[in-house]
């Protein structure tokens, strides 16, 4: 062999024959084709695995784009070629060509969440603060334009580049989402499923204008702050239960546990004098005819001396709070605990002589808590 031969074989050798890539990692998306010093040889061999797609570019601009397959790079499966430097001293010259391998499967467990809480506006409880959290999966569904928009000339493109730019969109449109969906915040909660779908039709544009897929969008949780939570729970059970039972069933647990207080002479003289009330009533009820007897003699009875009448009593007042009675508190209390905001118009109030528990702003002597400065109807 002679010199020149030589030197041919070792150009030869130099042009690369075969382009493809295997990837070892887990998190490369897309792989430019490197070639130190060589240059890719006509009629070379292109292997494009599934899972892949193959981006030329040529200066800069985007020349053509292989889906998985075994290709020969020449001018009939490569037009660009033709234009490319190098082609013009003859078709067996080698040609210079960035090939970018793209890996078009499907990344999962992909994390998103809200940095900072959202407010919204609920009609019951004013404004309210939520917390979301969820995964997703995508992948690359136009290898050509992803390349062109966001890889550019990096030469080892990973998820991790663009997860955060994809959850700052995600976070963003989540907002939007649930802010016009106008549900009463306990049922974001309960509707996850409907939200994650709402959710992906909404996004899906603005990640395929990148050239990426939203896949699968998932909200795994939508958290609240804990004193919201128990607000919710007390204003549902409220809103189911019938609120003259429960006043029934809590004024006898409270006749019980007086009358069976040995510690409190009070409150054993309290239940002795219901537990005689209500054997009267009991016996009446038994016996119609002595009680009207009883009646008639009460009637009969001569009037007692002129004496004054007894001081009449401070009005007590019961109000629910967390789901419990309290009380009992005076006018000027309950005044004080509405200045403070303990208690609000909504809250149930009783005092004796009333039908059933009723909200504040339905007692018409403490109306006036309301700011108005109408004094209450005489008695």
């Amino acid at each position: 062999m002679g010199i020149f031969d030589k030197i041919k074989e070792k150009l030869s050798n130099e042009f690369i024959d075969i382009v493809e890539w295997l990837d070892y990692t887990e998190d490369t998306i897309a792989h430019r084709f490197e070639r130190y010093q060589n240059e890719i040889k006509n009629n070379a061999q292109l292997i494009v695995r599934e899972g892949q797609a193959a981006v030329f570019v040529n200066e800069g601009q985007l020349a053509d784009v292989f889906t998985p397959g075994t290709y020969t790079l020449n001018t009939q499966n490569l037009p660009i070629l033709t234009t490319l430097k190098g082609w013009k001293y003859g078709f067996n010259s080698p040609f210079k060509a960035e090939v970018y391998f793209v890996n078009t499967t499907l990344f999962t467990d992909e994390k998103w969440g809200t940095k900072n809480p959202i407010t919204l506006s609920d009609d019951r409880f004013g404004l309210v603060e939520i917390r979301a959290f969820g995964t997703y999966a995508f992948k690359v569904a136009d290898p050509g334009k992803f390349i062109v928009d966001i890889v550019g000339t990096d030469n080892n493109f990973t998820n991790f580049e663009i997860n955060e730019h994809l959850k700052s969109l995600i976070a963003t449109r989540f907002t939007d989402t649930v802010g016009e969906a106008n549900l009463p915040i306990e049922l974001y909660a309960a509707n996850t499923t409907e939200l994650s779908d709402t959710c992906r039709e909404v996004m899906q544009p603005e990640f395929l204008s990148v050239g990426i897929s939203l896949e699968r969008f998932f909200i795994e949780n939508v958290s609240m702050p804990e004193d919201l939570k128990k607000e919710i729970f007390e204003y549902s059970r409220i809103d189911k239960i019938d609120l003259d039972k429960l006043t029934k069933f809590k004024t006898a647990k409270a006749i019980e546990a007086a009358a069976t207080n040995e510690g409190g002479t009070a409150g054993a003289g309290m239940g002795m004098g219901m537990g005689f009330v209500m054997a009267q009533q009991m016996g009446n009820m038994m016996n119609p005819q002595m009680g009207s007897q009883q009646q008639a003699q009460q009637r009969q009875q001569p009037p007692a001396a002129a004496v004054p009448p007894p001081m009449p009593q401070a009005v007590q007042y019961y109000y629910a709070m967390n789901g419990a009675q309290s009380g009992p508190v005076g006018y000027e209390q309950m005044q004080s605990l509405f200045a403070s905001r303990t208690i609000n118009r909504e809250t149930l109030v009783w005092k004796a002589g009333m039908d059933g528990w009723k909200a504040l702003k339905e007692v018409d002597e403490l109306k006036s808590f309301l700011g108005g400065n109408t004094p209450p109807p005489l008695p």
